[in-house]
Formats: C-alpha cells, structure tokens, sequence
C-alpha cells in the first residue's frame, strides 16, 4: 500500500498531538494527554531518532522494501506505549538490554536477536519493559503523540497484566508466519491487540510505516484465542513453544 503523503515535520507535529475521538478516528487532544490519572497513551517515535547507525540501517532496509514492493520509500516509527493506573505510572516498551539491571528498567522478558543461539550473549538480546516512573528515549522527537487510547483503568491493568506473558520470538524474524518480522511495534500491538483495545483505526502518522505492527495484532488475536478455549482444547503450537524457550535452548 503507498505512503500517504507526509504532512508534518517531527518538531511540528509534536506540538499537536493526535488521539482517538469517540468515533475511533484520529482528533486532537490536549497537549497535557499524559497528565490524565488514567489511560493509555501511545507514542510514534521516528526509527533511531538519536541513534545514527540505527536511523541509516532503518532508511536502507526501507529503500530496499520500497525497491521490492514498487512504492514509494516511507518514514519508519518506533512505538511505545503510557500506561496509567492509580497507583503509577509505567513505560511499555522493547529495546537493547543496556547492563544486567532489568529489576530497575521493569523488565518482564527478554527474547533473543537475528538468531535463537546469539542470544546467550547480551548484544544478541532484547528486553521487554514494564517500567514504573520509567522514561522513553527520544519521547521529544515523537510524532503525531500522544494518540490516547482509553480511559478505561480496567483495559490499562489488563495490559500490565497480560505483558509477562508476552511470546519472546526471535528479533527480526518471522517465526509466526505473520508476513511481518517481530520487532518493537509488535511487542505494543500484541498487548494491546491481547488487552482487546480496538486497533483498526490506529495507524502511524502520515507518510509513515511502523514494520511489524501487524504481526503483533495478529499473534495477540491468536493469544486471546488461545486463552479463552476451554481447558483440555488443544492451543496454537507456534505461540506455546516460543514463549517456553525464547533462547533455544531446549
């Protein structure tokens, strides 16, 4: 599907953040979202926006899936999700394991990258934030944010209830068979799509991709199945035997 045409520089577009309006289509909302006692709040953050070798490696793998799909090239966003609850306040998000001090960040899982046996070392790893008072990089430079989600504290507890058991795949990789490789979008679109938010109206801003957001939905859709059949109902194979060795090391 082609680009639609971008309308808004990212310093620009921060200043008038984008949420969900009754209908389910995007409006403004005020700028002060994220002080609302409660909800979820997500975030569109362009790919390696302080990280120069992530921002080229990013613009080349577009250009080539440009290249191979016949479209124009697009911007590619990196998400991140707010969740507010009225005890705290927790930063949703997949990212680089920086030292071995998860319990601060909020870790609730890691997963291996580009290869299942790479991820015995730290490098070849990611980890999977629940992070109370946490802080997401780069937040300044978001686009189109916040897009606020709900209100509900019941959907925003469902969420950080659910994200422990998220399914650790491969980074960059399609184990699923989704059409799309796992990534950071899908670890943001799984819990949500898992947490039963609706997610048909979200997309990233204009003129931009967020590769592996579908995939997320997908496999969460498959999670929710999966966790309301009946006991003794056999469940998705691919989504049990990930999630019980992500490192492979069975």
């Amino acid at each position: 599907m082609p680009c639609r045409q971008r309308y808004l520089s990212p310093g620009a577009a921060h200043k008038l953040p984008l949420g969900l309006d009754g209908s389910g289509k995007l409006a403004c909302v005020p700028k002060d979202s994220t002080t609302r006692p409660h909800g979820i709040d997500l975030f569109w953050i362009p790919l390696g926006a302080d990280a120069h070798i992530v921002r080229v490696s990013g613009r080349l793998y577009e250009a080539l899936e440009a290249l191979i799909c016949h479209r124009p090239r697009c911007d590619l966003y990196h998400s991140a999700l707010e969740v507010r609850v009225p005890e705290a306040r927790y930063v949703i998000e997949q990212a680089p394991i920086p030292d071995d001090d998860g319990n601060r960040r909020g870790v609730v899982a890691e997963g291996p990258v580009g290869f299942k046996m790479l991820g015995r070392f730290r490098l070849f790893r990611y980890e999977i934030r629940c992070w109370r008072d946490g802080t997401i990089p780069d937040l300044r430079q978001a686009v189109g944010s916040p897009v606020h989600l709900t209100d509900d504290i019941d959907q925003a507890r469902r969420v950080l209830d659910l994200l422990p058991s998220i399914p650790t795949p491969v980074w960059g990789r399609d184990d699923f068979r989704t059409g799309e490789m796992w990534n950071s979008n899908s670890v943001v679109s799984w819990v949500l799509a898992s947490s039963g938010i609706p997610l048909a109206s979200v997309r990233p801003p204009s003129g931009g991709r967020a590769p592996g957001w579908h995939a997320g939905i997908v496999i969460g859709e498959r999670s929710a199945t999966n966790a309301q059949l009946p006991p003794g109902t056999p469940r998705d194979p691919g989504i049990m035997r990930v999630a019980a060795d992500p490192l492979g090391t069975d």
